[in-house]
Order: structure tokens, then C-alpha cells, then sequence
């Protein structure tokens, strides 16, 4: 889509009107945990964002883990009201493909988490994952609490360190609150991709190298 030209994020200004409603609705149950995938979540729980290219292969990594409730991915980080997908692959909503987690804190820490999104995918590539480029393919964490701010940020630092030992470049990971920058769901279809689609494209793949952080849960 972007020729050969290095793609740019859109200002509020250039980027598309949308809409402000949704024109799709988000299934009622996740087809692999059987939970809920909109909201109220159970008391107690934690939600976390994490954007680390295709959301398709991304999803299936959280779900997969132990303590994680729910997952649903969307579009976050942009301008558009209520995306569509080919608007997001357009490059002018200035989103980018988010896997929403809803985990047990109790279960698996953020940290945990965290560790298995940095593993997950090569955060210095800017706005690519491996073939996949695009202003929606950015890496990115929209963090719903002080808690988790300091969190993401003190294991960028950890990750930059190793990262850049093992010769990879400055890690260009978006860290933002949550808050006003909503998250829109993303079409059905989308939702849990690689269940029903087993042999469906995934893009994910990381460095090789190991994220000093998560190792131990945290109480």
C-alpha cells in the first residue's frame, strides 16, 4: 500500500472523519476461553493493551496464557472514531492492531505479560512487523494505570539494554495512558482469527532475545 515510502501517521486533521457509532458488533463469546468478550469484566480484574503487529498471531499468544480471562482485539491509538478495518489499513486513522487483555492479576502478572510481548515481536522495526508495514503494524502499550505505566517503561529500559547487546537498534515502542485513547473492536471476523482459521497467516515472531523482566511473579 505505502510503494516503498516510509509511512506516516496522519494529524488529527488529515485523518478520516469516522463515524460515531459502530458498525459492527462484537461476538458474545470468545471461541477458545468461552468468557465474555465485552465488558463489565469480573471485580478484581486487570485490562492491558498491547499492540505488537498483526493482531491475528498476538491474540492467540495472550490467550494461551494461564490467568488471561478474555482477549478481543481492535484498534487503538488514533484519531477515527469506530474504524473500520480497511479504513485502519488505509493508514489515515492513525490506529494501530491492539489485542485487549482481560487477566487475573492474582493469576499472571503484568509483568509477565509484558515479558511475553516484548519476546513476542521485534519492537525497533518502527512501523513494520517482518512483511507486514504500516503505521497499524507500530508496536505500542496504552497502559489503564500508574502501576502499569512504570511497569512498561522499566521493561522497555530492561529490553533496550539486551537488545542493544545483541545488536538490534532503539526500541520504538509507543507507551501511552489508556485514557483518551479509546479502544474500538475490531470486526468479528477478526476476533480470534487463528481458531478459526488454524492455518491463517500469523506475522508474529520476535528477536531471539530473552526479556530480563517477568521471570518471577510479582504479589
Amino acid at each position: 500500500m505505502f510503494y516503498g515510502r516510509t509511512p506516516v501517521l496522519p494529524t488529527p486533521e488529515q485523518a478520516l472523519p469516522g463515524r460515531e457509532a459502530p458498525q459492527f458488533a462484537v461476538p458474545d463469546r470468545h471461541t477458545v476461553l468461552g468468557t465474555p468478550l465485552a465488558g463489565p469484566y469480573p471485580a478484581g480484574f486487570d485490562v492491558a493493551d498491547f499492540a505488537l503487529g498483526c493482531f491475528w498471531g498476538a491474540e492467540r499468544k495472550f490467550w494461551q496464557t494461564d490467568g488471561v480471562w478474555t482477549t478481543l482485539v481492535g484498534y487503538q491509538g488514533g484519531h477515527t472514531p469506530n474504524p473500520t478495518y480497511e479504513e485502519v489499513c488505509s493508514g489515515l486513522t492513525g490506529h494501530t492492531e491492539v489485542v485487549r487483555v482481560v487477566f487475573d492479576p492474582s493469576a499472571v502478572a503484568y509483568t509477565s505479560l509484558l515479558k511475553l510481548f516484548w519476546e513476542s515481536h521485534d519492537p525497533t522495526q518502527g512501523f513494520r512487523q517482518g512483511n507486514d508495514v504500516g503505521t497499524q503494524y507500530r508496536s505500542a502499550l496504552y497502559t489503564h494505570s500508574p502501576a502499569q505505566a512504570a511497569a512498561a517503561q522499566s521493561s522497555r529500559d530492561a529490553y533496550q539494554q539486551v537488545l542493544a547487546g545483541s545488536g538490534y537498534g532503539a526500541i520504538t515502542t509507543e507507551i501511552l495512558p489508556a485514557d483518551g485513547r479509546p479502544f474500538f473492536p475490531a470486526e468479528a471476523y477478526h476476533q480470534q482469527y487463528l481458531d478459526k482459521n488454524p492455518g491463517g497467516y500469523c506475522g508474529i515472531g520476535g528477536t531471539g532475545v530473552s526479556c530480563p523482566v517477568g521471570v518471577v511473579r510479582a504479589d
